[in-house]
């Protein structure tokens, strides 16, 4: 069967990071998970405390950079793997953990361009809040994306309040739809994380979060399947209130029904979650990536659909 997605070069039939860095810098592009030390406006009693309910100690950073280890050395140890497998590749520093807007902007300074300057380094991307960037970092976030390619991520997880307030998010639809405008009226690159699975919501939940992106002005999304962690409240909450966790054929429907719901143009950064297997409680399917992205895959190919079929 011929693929009839257009972003694609290969069997996938939705727009893929990898192809769109392809395409984009006509080279290979690694990103490089940093953990600069960021602390978190929910954690430290800025705007709440304990965090969101799913995070680990490590402020979803599983996979980057050793915390005692400074940045160059974060950043020298996993290039030095990258160039021996691609020796031409171009680099992203990827600042993941916790909030890495949540400083002075001199600081921020400091740390970014710390990483810019190593070689073939073509850009960042600043995972963050919402609620986390001042008018003074936009205002250097739009001199930042003059000179390289910045991307920012955007955690939402859910448009629905009553499960934002469960996880604890602490801040309104409102101010993360505004910081996107905020963000777009300076031309910089927006990727939004959310989540499938969270407690209680529905498939319709799900969906209408999607929506509500599709509608915004935004370059890319990360979709996730909840992780319940060990030494987290979600996993207090799961113990003490059990609540469904989606099997693997819902969430590979789930997402497939998502992807149909965007535009085409929108980059799929992620489509699954990446657990470290020693933390995970639930789900234990997601043990197995590669075994949920070839899922995805061949349902796609069985209901011959693709990226955006559904606003055709």
């Amino acid at each position: 069967m011929i693929n009839p997605f257009i972003y694609s070069d290969n069997n996938k039939r939705y727009h893929t990071l990898d192809y769109f860095y392809k395409h984009k810098f006509n080279s290979k592009v690694c990103k490089i998970s940093l953990n600069a030390g960021f602390s978190c406006p929910n954690l430290d009693g800025s705007v709440g405390y304990g965090g969101c309910i799913y995070c680990s100690k490590s402020g979803s950073g599983e996979f980057a950079g050793k915390i005692e280890d400074d940045l160059l050395k974060q950043f020298d140890d996993v290039a030095k793997i990258y160039e021996k497998k691609w020796p031409k590749a171009k680099y992203i520093g990827y600042f993941q953990a916790r909030t890495n807007t949540y400083a002075p902007v001199e600081k921020l300074k400091e740390i970014y361009e710390l990483i810019l300057n190593q070689k073939n380094v073509i850009g960042l991307n600043i995972a963050t809040r919402a609620d986390s960037i001042t008018n003074e970092c936009l205002d250097y976030l739009e001199e930042l994306n003059k000179k390289t390619y910045l991307t920012i991520e955007l955690g939402l997880q859910t448009i629905n309040d009553k499960t934002s307030k469960l996880i604890n998010r602490c801040h309104s639809l409102d101010c993360f739809t505004n910081m996107v405008k905020s963000l777009r009226n300076r031309n910089i690159d927006v990727v939004v994380h959310i989540i499938n699975g969270l407690p209680y919501e529905t498939k319709e939940d799900m969906l209408n979060t999607v929506k509500y992106l599709n509608n915004l002005d935004i370059q890319g999304i990360k979709i996730h399947m909840l992780s319940i962690l060990k030494n987290t409240p979600l996993e207090k909450l799961y113990k003490t209130k059990p609540f469904k966790i989606l099997t693997k054929e819902e969430y590979v429907d789930i997402v497939i029904s998502q992807l149909e719901l965007l535009r085409k143009e929108i980059v799929i950064h992620r489509i699954t979650g990446d657990p470290k297997v020693e933390d995970l409680i639930e789900p234990n399917w997601l043990i197995k990536k590669f075994g949920v992205l070839n899922e995805i895959d061949k349902e796609m190919v069985k209901r011959n659909t693709y990226q955006g079929k559904s606003l055709e």
